[in-house]
């Protein structure tokens, strides 16, 4: 196949503004902070910015948009996606939708900070929306000033990045970009603020439609509204479903079930915690979204949250994250349940969300273990006692996984032979008492004797394992590392840790420091640990 031809202009790109062409808008001009009713978006532009400079840029994300590198170094695309010139096509706005935040319906919310610039059709024919995140104001600000610091935008670009290369269901990132400006920020909201470096970030996603745009219009009872918006999304981002109509509004809806169940058992695989399930939080395409106060598990405790908002209730927990998500498409449905009538249907489509889940969860459960298929007869117990053992002592998830490809399969070995490529995974080698080492022993020539029943090689085995369980993550003291040296102006670390997460599982000799256990350090340390909505 024939290579696209890349661009050499922005104004070159093609863009076909589906949603505000065919969606009600705000027709209020003025961008102030104020309830919106009747619309799906409101127009409103990127606020200027002093001095911006470029971080880092997603090579992969630019390809999808058919731009070439020098395009992506230049002047026009540094002020492009930082929000200080249009190029010809872009029709910018932000969207008003609603939500549940930690339970509770929280109202009209909409993007508060996020400013859409337009959809790109690119050679392939692929739509593909541009965000800007932190750009400024919009009607949804609230008490806000629609800006965002380095700190959180080096989080979400890479991230977005990160998960893709994982094989996790996401939205991209593209650019980011500094802003040359200052932002006051408390990022404890403890009444001590302080002023750190702006930033920009470019997100990408087929579509940035979430659980609480429906959610809006439910709640104040403006159907007309609710069924516009359901059969714009059905036409352009689910059209192999029909023409909208009650029935395949039923489909719609269960192809949003399967595609949440999907998402969620890929952040069960590789131990990431979003840390803010919100219903505004949640992409009707099945895609992670909206990067905050997340988190990746380092050693494995299901109760594990990131977020300080949360630090109490731990309704975000790692181990909560499945039962959440149900409960979102509960909302869902609950929105779209005007335009259908019968709630036998709505439950039997929620119901495919749990048996998605469970089928899937079996499936990546028996894909990490090296096994070729998940028997019920054995694995269940097999696993049950193998989570037992993770939280008993503190282990390092990724890394446990990981190495676990390389015990010999011989149950003859005595027990420090046996354990010993798994000993870097343990966090306190005072915890491992001859009582666990032989409870731990004991499953092992357990799991053992399970793989032996496998038909592929050893060599096979240790491939798919290694698949599907990645050396390299984000973790949470990396991201910090990199925050830190980027706020004195170094950006190196960001370049490698973007690199490095391209293939997070191939074995990178020279990168083996970035697969480390977490360092006591950052322990306790704020941004390694616990980070709040404002991370």
């Amino acid at each position: 196949m024939t290579p696209p031809n890349l661009i050499s202009h922005l104004d070159q790109l093609i863009f076909d503004n589906r949603f505000v062409r065919e969606l009600p808008a705000d027709p209020e001009s003025v961008n102030s902070r104020r309830q919106v009713f009747g619309s799906c978006y409101s127009k409103v532009s990127p606020t200027p910015v002093s001095g911006p400079k470029l971080v880092a840029f997603s090579k992969e994300v630019a390809a999808l948009l058919d731009l070439s590198v020098e395009v992506c170094e230049s002047d026009e695309f540094i002020n492009t996606f930082v929000g200080n010139r249009l190029v010809a096509g872009m029709e910018p706005y932000a969207m008003c939708y609603g939500g549940h935040q930690f339970g509770q319906w929280a109202g009209q919310l909409g993007d508060g900070r996020a400013i859409n610039l337009g959809e790109v059709v690119n050679q392939q024919g692929q739509r593909w929306a541009l965000q800007l995140k932190g750009a400024g104001l919009t009607p949804y600000s609230r008490t806000a000033d629609g800006l965002a610091v380095l700190r959180s935008s080096i989080r979400e670009f890479l991230c977005s990045e990160a998960m893709h290369h994982l094989g996790v269901p996401t939205t991209r990132a593209l650019s980011l970009i500094t802003t040359g400006e200052w932002v006051k920020r408390d990022m404890f909201y403890d009444g001590n603020p302080k002023y750190e470096p702006g930033a920009v970030v470019c997100r990408v996603a087929p579509s940035f439609t979430r659980f609480g745009n429906f959610q809006i219009f439910a709640a104040r009872g403006d159907v007309d509204n609710l069924k516009k918006l359901v059969d714009y999304t059905i036409r352009t981002d689910f059209p192999h479903l029909g023409a909208p109509s009650p029935s395949v509004y039923v489909a719609w809806f269960e192809e949003v079930c399967r595609r949440t169940a999907q998402m969620i058992v890929h952040w069960q695989r590789v131990g990431f915690v979003h840390g803010v399930m919100n219903t505004d939080n949640m992409s009707i395409l099945g895609l992670t979204i909206d990067y905050g106060p997340y988190g990746w598990l380092e050693n494995y405790d299901p109760g594990w949250t990131p977020n300080t908002t949360d630090a109490g209730g731990k309704r975000y927990r790692f181990g909560n994250q499945p039962q959440i998500a149900f409960w979102n498409l509960g909302q869902l449905a609950n929105a779209i349940y005007p335009l259908i009538g019968n709630i036998e249907s709505l439950q039997q489509a929620i119901d495919s969300y749990g048996e998605a889940f469970a089928q899937g969860w079996q499936t990546m459960m028996a894909e990490k273990l090296g096994f070729e298929v998940f028997d019920t007869g054995s694995d269940d117990q097999l696993i049950e006692e193998l989570q037992k053992l993770l939280q008993d002592v503190e282990t390092d998830m990724s890394i446990f996984y990981r190495r676990l490809a390389l015990v010999e399969m011989n149950t003859e070995l005595a027990d420090e032979l046996l354990m010993t490529p798994l000993i870097e995974a343990f966090y306190v080698p005072e915890q491992l008492t001859v009582a666990y080492k032989t409870r731990f022993c004991r499953w092992l020539r357990g799991y053992i004797k399970r793989t032996q029943r496998n038909v592929v090689s050893g060599a096979e085995r240790r491939r798919r394992m290694n698949a599907v369980n990645p050396k390299y993550v984000l973790r949470n003291y990396l991201a910090q590392l990199a925050i830190d040296q980027a706020e004195q102006g170094d950006y190196q670390l960001v370049g490698e840790l973007l690199e490095l997460l391209r293939t997070p599982y191939d074995e990178q000799p020279d990168k083996e420091k970035f697969a480390e256990k977490r360092p006591d350090w950052a322990r306790q340390r704020a941004g390694c640990s616990m980070l709040s909505c404002s991370s």
